[in-house]
Order: C-alpha cells, then structure tokens, then sequence
C-alpha cells in the first residue's frame, strides 16, 4: 500500500481544484429571481449534485428567526439515513464559534487581541524564538507563521477523545516557524487549536462548557454539539459502499469539530449581524480585512479574504452590489458546511451536507440570500468577473528569467518561450496535460479562451509569485472569482547526485506505515481509499522532494510561503533506518511512518494461538498475512483499541472499528494493523 505516494496524489488532486485556472464557462443564470423556498431547494441540490453529497440540509435566519429550511437525501443514495433534525460537523465554521468567544473575552477585559499568546499560555513554547511574537489577532487571522496542522490521532470515528488538542503544545515545542509571525496569513488549523487553549486558560472552563453557557444558551442555540454528546447525525458513508461510517469525531474542538443543525448554524451566524451576544465593535473587527496586512495580492476578488475567523470578508456576489458579506467554510473527510453572513442585512444562510464540498455549500447558501433580499426589494449584480480588456503583445525578454520550478500544495515546472507562451507543468499530475497561455500587452499570460489569467509579481518579500485570475459559473450555485497567488518560485538548491538519488528512491519505492494514529483514526481508512498506485513518470524536482527542500541525505524543510489557501500545512520531513536497517520517515508535525516491508508476517501460534502487545511507546504494530491467508483470525481485544485488516490491494476487508469487526477471514498478500495504548494485549485465534 503505497500510503505516501497515495496521499501525495490526494493533495495533488486538491490543488489542481483549488489551484490553477479550473473553470467552466457558461451564460450567467438568473438566480434570485424565484422565491426563496423554490431557489433553496434548487442551490442545495444543485450542491448535492455537484459535490456527490449523500445527503444536504440549509436554512436562512433573518431578523431573529428561521425563515426556510430543509433538507434532502441524494437519490444516488437511498440507504442514507436522514433523521429528522439532523446535526453535521461543521468542520472549519467550529473557528467562528472559537473566534466569537475570543471577541467576547476581549469585551470582557480578560484579554487583548495584540497581547502575545504567552501571555496567557506561559507553556507555549517552541524551538524557533520567534514564537513569542505571535499574538491572540494572529491565531484568528491565519498570520502567526505556523506550520500549519499538527493533528496527528485527531481526525476519528466515534472517539471523543481529545489528545489532537491536549498534545498540540507537546507537538508545537518541537517545530519551527514557517515565516515571521503577521508576515502573511495563509490557513492554519493550530492557530485555533491554539485560541481554543487561549480560551479555556483565560475563562478556567472546556470550550463548549464556555460556548454552551455564554453564547448558545444565550442564543437558545440547543441543538449544537460536541462530540461524544447525544444527537442524530447524518449519516456518513465510504465512496460505493453502503454500510454507514461510525460517527466522525474531530479532536480538535476549536479548529473543526462542533456538529450543528442547519438551523442553529443560520440562528449563530445570525447573531454574528449584532444581537448583543459580541459587541459591534468586536464585530466590525471581525468583519475588517485582516488579510491586508501582509504579503497578498493588490487585486483579489477570491474565495479567500481572511478576517478574525472569517475566510472572507468580500465576498461575491454581493461584493459587486456594495454588500458586505462574511463567509466561512469548513470541510472535514466526511461532512461539509457553508456559513454566510449579510451584517447590514440581518440575514444568514446555512447549507451542511455529507459527503460534498464547502466552496458549493458557500454558493448555495448565497443563491438563497440572494433570493431573500430580492424578497426585500434588494437586488444584487451577479454579472461574472470577466478580465479587462488586452490584446497578445511581444513579451518583455526579461519575463524569460521567471521560468522555474514553482510549488504550493503541489509542484509545476512554468516554462515561458520566446514568442511569449507561458506553459503549466503539472509534476505530480502527468496525467493532467500541459497548460498554455499567451502573453497579453496587460502583463498576463491568458489562456486560448481569454477567461484565465498568469502573471508573475515580484512581492516585497524578494519572492517571484505566479499570480491567478479566473472565473467559475456553475448553474444554480452562481459564480465563484478566483484571485491569488497559486505558487511560489522554488529557489535552486544544488545537491549531490548520491544525496538526491537517496531521496528519489526513498519516495519511490518505499511503501510507508503509519505508526502513532490511535487506533480509531480516519488515517487508516484513507491510506486505503486514496488508492496505491504508484506512478513513475512523476518528475521531481533538483534539490526537492515534491516540493519540500533537500537539505541533506536524511532531511527536507518546508520552504514554501504563500498566502491564502495553497500554502498551508508544510512541515519538515527526516528520514533514516534504524539497527536493523528498518526505513523510518518523522515529520515536524509529529506523525511517524515506517517503511512496509519491515512488518513481520502474523504468527499463528502454537495450536493456531497467538498474542499481539501493542509497543511501549504505542506504536501501531503491523503485519503481513502471509501463510496465515485464508484462515479466519478471531480478535479478543483489549479496551480503547482495534484492528484493521487491508487485501493486497490496500482496501479495508475488515475493521473493528468501521463495523464491529470480531473475526476476519485473511485475505492473500494482505496486511493486519493492531493499534491501542502501550501494552495493551490482542488475544488471536486461528482457524
């Protein structure tokens, strides 16, 4: 099961849709024109459609109450259950729940937003000095330099537990910096995890006993949850299977794991508008265009303009109106939620699916506000962005130095001839063809249709980005602006031929493991639904590991700085074998890998018995099936632990965890984990 190349795939797949120029051209529709029961049920299936959700659920709050709701099942998905009232995890949207109890504590006195974090966290320590200039504002606008996400047992089924927060600053203590803190804003989870710890250290209570007592009982917010708490969920499922998922538990409160209903997400974001729960001067502050204050680009109508906890402050279309707008998205592996806001407006719309994607839930959610305020006489310009006006011109010869390797969330080789033409190389995509652009007397390089743009802008940074504009029309949902910097120029980085040949083979031809996920983690499942393949016609970059850089033969360092989206969770690679020349792979934000052809074949036992004692220092222990395949392995098993059991394909044939597995009959070349807390023993029996 080729884990690493199979989450490289999975990333690279993400950045080419949230990355370079992906768009569908079509007329500009005319929502907002039906009534808002008509147009809600129309945006939320059109989300449901396009995000392959199995289910969806909206409501619009304005002026204080619930004024449309619903919900619906796909009919792709029948078996999907649907309880009346249902609750989602929010995912990221969690951050303006953490950010509203910032905002209130300030009000309060008992912190202020430019005070360090130290300040209140005197434990908070890192190995890079820079850390004691992160301040409380920098966790909630996405700039304290952060690496990004350090959420290592964090993602889980039906597990409450919380070690992804109660171990961030054991984990933190140990990493460096990404950039100088306020540098840039660029998405990070730790930040608030961190402000979640902020929270609970300044008011002396758990972040949901604080939210419960000072913001949702104040709001009658009764049907918002944490995990563990009793309520009707959502189904989720695996991708072609029909047997539902355990319930998804993030361990990461603060950063992405509150379950809301629609209504009660609407009802929050309703107060959002200024009902007394925030002071309107915390809430201008929230709403203010945080994003400026660092590196980004000067024109950037995008889908990312961070504010305090908001991911954009300018959001369209009502932007195009003069209308202020506040959204936040949140996505987790199994549910998807879009929060919007209109504060002059006293209007808000929530849209939560399973399955499906965030950025169409945002659309939906808008198409629907749109609507209402037509109800109100308000109407709002939903023309698409197109680009100005420009003409193929010869290009400056100076643009030539720009070729290079550039990197993000994924790596590009940017080829720019002569005769002007600019063209995208997608390295860990080979099978996605080269992209071209012409060169335009406007400085852009644009696609045949003229409906994207390139540009490379030379920040004050001293770092050479390539600048992106398009534009998305999708019918029902409207239209989406894409303005940001997509990548970074990656410096030359020489190193020896034994060094980088050491590298290429390591992320080549080793299939890794992971070690330390506790045993009820998402990882074990997505190692197997990323899929295995591995494809040697990847083409890696001189001095780099996809896009991390080649510092000698055991280590590569995250170098990359972009603000937005495509910068996010970096970190530092270190890899080396251990006595018995095990391969061995660490990462900066505290996952353990090791290589799969060290696992030893499962031992049967003597009279078909054996044990399995999960390692002093917790690691996973796995193992090939070898000569133990076609018999049947009945698992006695400790408490707060499971098993796992992959075919030779890499897929899950049986789990304790996913569906109460107590017995699995050994498929051929397949692989066995067992993973629980240090000691825990496995009674096996062999049949």
């Amino acid at each position: 099961m080729k884990q690493r190349e199979a989450i490289r795939k999975r990333l690279a797949v993400l950045a080419l849709a949230l990355t370079l120029c992906l768009h569908i051209c079509v007329p500009a529709s005319a929502e907002g024109t039906k009534n808002l029961p008509d147009t809600a049920k129309e945006a939320a299936e059109s989300a449901l459609t396009y995000g392959q959700a199995t289910s969806i659920s909206w409501a619009v709050w304005q002026d204080g109450k619930i004024i449309e709701s619903g919900s619906q099942k796909s009919p792709q998905a029948p078996h999907a259950d649907l309880p009346a009232g249902s609750a989602y995890c929010i995912g990221s949207v969690s951050k303006m729940y953490t950010t509203a109890a910032v905002m209130q504590l300030a009000d309060a006195g008992k912190l202020e937003l430019d005070k360090p974090v130290t300040t209140y966290l005197p434990e908070f320590k890192m190995a890079d000095p820079r850390y004691k200039d992160i301040t409380v504002r920098m966790l909630l606008n996405h700039s304290s330099g952060l690496m990004g996400s350090s959420m290592g047992s964090a993602l889980l089924f039906d597990d409450d537990c919380d070690e992804g927060t109660s171990q961030l600053l054991e984990r933190l203590a140990t990493q460096r910096l990404k950039a100088d803190p306020g540098a840039y804003s660029v998405y990070c989870n730790d930040g608030f995890t961190l402000a979640q710890l902020v929270v609970e250290a300044v008011s002396g209570q758990g972040l949901m006993e604080y939210l419960r007592a000072n913001i949702l009982q104040p709001l009658s917010l009764t049907h918002t949850y944490a995990p563990g708490e009793e309520f009707d969920h959502a189904e989720i499922y695996q991708t072609g299977d029909p047997r539902p998922l355990p319930t998804d538990c993030l361990g990461v409160l603060g950063a992405g794991g509150i379950y809301a209903t629609a209504e009660d997400l609407a009802a929050f974001g309703g107060a959002l508008t200024g009902d007394g729960v925030i002071s309107g001067e915390a809430l201008d502050a929230m709403a203010a265009p945080e994003y400026k204050k660092g590196v980004w680009p000067e024109e950037a109508p995008d889908s990312l303009a961070f504010g305090l906890g908001w991911d954009n402050v300018n959001w369209y279309p009502f932007s195009q109106s003069k209308i202020k707008a506040l959204v936040k998205g949140g996505d987790t592996q199994y549910y998807h939620a879009g929060l919007v806001v209109l504060p002059e407006h006293g209007m808000a719309a929530a849209v939560l699916s399973a399955g499906g994607v965030s950025t169409y839930n945002e659309m939906a959610a808008s198409q629907m506000l749109v609507s209402a305020l037509a109800a109100e006489g308000v109407s709002v310009d939903q023309r698409p962005i197109t680009l100005p006006a420009a003409k193929p011109a010869p290009m400056p010869a100076e643009l030539l130095e720009n070729a290079g390797y550039y990197g993000s969330i994924m790596p590009y080789l940017v080829e720019v001839s002569k005769d002007g033409t600019l063209t995208m190389n997608y390295l860990s995509r080979p099978d996605v063809p080269p992209q071209s652009f012409t060169y335009h007397d406007d400085g852009t390089f644009r696609d045949k249709d003229g409906t994207a743009s390139l540009q490379f802008v030379k920040e004050e940074n001293g770092q050479t980005y390539l600048y992106q504009k398009a534009f998305t029309q999708l019918p029902g949902l409207g239209g989406l602006p894409t303005a940001n910097y997509a990548a970074v120029k990656l410096p030359k980085n020489d190193v020896s031929k034994d060094v980088q040949t050491a590298w290429d083979t390591a992320m080549t031809s080793v299939n890794l493991f992971p070690m330390n996920e506790r045993y009820s983690s998402q990882i074990y499942l997505a190692i197997a639904s990323a899929g295995t393949e591995f494809d040697s016609e990847t083409e890696s970059i001189p001095g780099y590991v996809s896009a991390l850089q080649i510092v000698d033969e055991s280590n590569a360092a995250y170098v990359i700085q972009v603000p937005g989206n495509v910068g996010r969770d970096g970190y530092d690679i270190k890899m080396e074998r251990d006595q018995n020349g095990v391969f061995w792979m660490y990462t900066s934000n505290g996952a353990v890998y090791m290589d799969a052809s060290a696992a030893p074949e499962i031992s049967t036992g003597q009279n078909n018995a054996s044990r399995c004692t999960i390692q002093p220092n917790g690691y996973a222990r796995w193992y090939k099936i070898g000569s133990a395949a076609g018999k049947t392995m009945a698992v006695q098993m400790p408490e707060d632990a499971g098993f796992w059991v992959y075919d030779a394909k890499g897929q899950v044939a049986a789990s304790s965890v996913l569906w109460d597995d107590a017995s699995s009959t050994l498929p051929t070349d397949g692989y066995i984990a067992f993973a629980g807390d240090p000691g825990a023993v496995f009674s096996l029996t062999f049949s």
